[in-house]
């Protein structure tokens, strides 16, 4: 994987005034639906097609807003049964991939022999060791050369590789949350490796999905911890945060979000007041972080529907505690893959996700 801290935006005056050609595979989930509400919106893009992930072909069609009714008046797309050989013929510019792992691994090669673009939500090409992807998500990986090809694209991290790769793996939902408070500090110098993260966050019920299962049911969920000690963004947080991490997650009684406390340790010497001067400095000129001020709190809430990531810090001693907030379907899923799609193509981070009215200074306030 390819990463940077630098970040860049390339002149949209320099770039074709024509739409951009998309279409969603997956458009049938959660993730998907936010896809296509925020490509419908986007100035420079013409959703021209929506695919379900599994749907079979012989299954009756149905319109995208009878699955949505929210999106009515403003598509008549009909979700269309999957079909690999024919996407990789379609013609169009860029791929948005809600899909399950497995199916991403089928059809990305020939989607990027066809010249696509390739905007991927699962998590078939964020790690870098085919062993480990292996372990975590019980299949070989056939294309370990793409995983050494593909971008990990988080926007704040890794502006500069995303407008050099037609590979776009999109970071998890809790990773998301982990690495944006984690990694500038891990950069600087100014966290004990050897002892290493511990992690606790909390998601809503959305981040399960849109199966049905007893636990997310309305009259059954509660809050409880789940795969503990094997969830699969364990090995993509401690790759990309750059630091081993111990990671639990939790269902919360709440339809979106996700709230994580990390806990850190700074190597000697170092105080909080730094740590507080590292991230604000890191993402002082970013559209979508928000360092709160000494005393403030993230919460859910303040992020809720929103690309915001709101990060919140307190040491004592050597002991620091930083706590994030995330809406899970947008900074962890698809406001984060059209925002990546935005610097692949050099528009403003904002772009179609932001209203027009709405001020970077604005965006960036804490």
């Amino acid at each position: 994987m390819h990463t940077s801290t630098l970040i860049a935006e390339l002149p949209t005056s320099a770039l074709p005034q024509r739409a951009i050609r998309v279409a969603v595979v997956g458009a049938t989930g959660y993730a998907g639906c936010e896809l296509c509400d925020l490509l419908l919106a986007h100035p420079r893009v013409e959703l021209c097609a929506v695919y379900g992930s599994a749907r079979r072909a012989d299954e009756p069609t149905q319109r995208l807003t009878d699955l949505f009714p929210r999106l009515a008046g403003r598509t008549a797309l009909v979700v269309q049964p999957l079909d690999a050989a024919a996407l990789a013929t379609s013609g169009f510019d860029a791929i948005f991939l809600a899909t399950p792992h497995e199916t991403s691994h089928a059809i990305v090669p020939s989607l990027l022999a066809s010249g696509m673009l390739v905007l991927d939500l699962s998590a078939a090409f964020r790690l870098s060791d085919p062993s480990v992807f292996a372990q975590a998500y019980g299949f070989t990986h056939e294309h370990p050369h793409l995983l050494e090809e593909a971008v990990y694209a988080l926007p704040e991290i890794a502006a500069t590789e995303i407008t050099q790769s037609n590979l776009l793996a999109i970071p998890g939902c809790y990773p998301t949350s982990v690495i944006l408070p984690t990694r500038p500090l891990v950069d600087a110098g100014l966290i004990d490796l050897d002892r290493g993260a511990i992690v606790d966050s909390t998601s809503g019920v959305s981040g399960a999905g849109r199966k049905a299962e007893l636990k997310t049911l309305f009259c059954e969920v509660s809050l409880q911890a789940y795969g503990v000690w094997k969830h699969r963004h364990r090995p993509e947080m401690s790759e990309h945060a750059r630091i081993p991490t111990v990671f639990t997650p939790h269902l919360g009684s709440f339809d979106r979000g996700i709230l994580s406390t990390v806990h850190l340790f700074l190597r000697e010497g170092v105080a909080e007041s730094e740590a507080r001067e590292c991230l604000t400095q890191a993402y002082g000129s970013s559209a979508f972080v928000r360092v709160l001020r000494a005393g403030q709190w993230p919460a859910i809430s303040s992020v809720e529907r929103t690309n915001y990531c709101d990060i919140g810090l307190a040491a004592e001693g050597r002991h620091i505690i930083i706590e994030s907030a995330i809406d899970n379907l947008l900074k962890g899923a698809a406001g984060q893959a059209v925002q990546t799609f935005n610097v692949r193509h050099g528009f403003e981070q904002t772009l179609g996700i932001l209203a027009p009215s709405a001020s970077r200074e604005a965006a960036c306030l804490a």
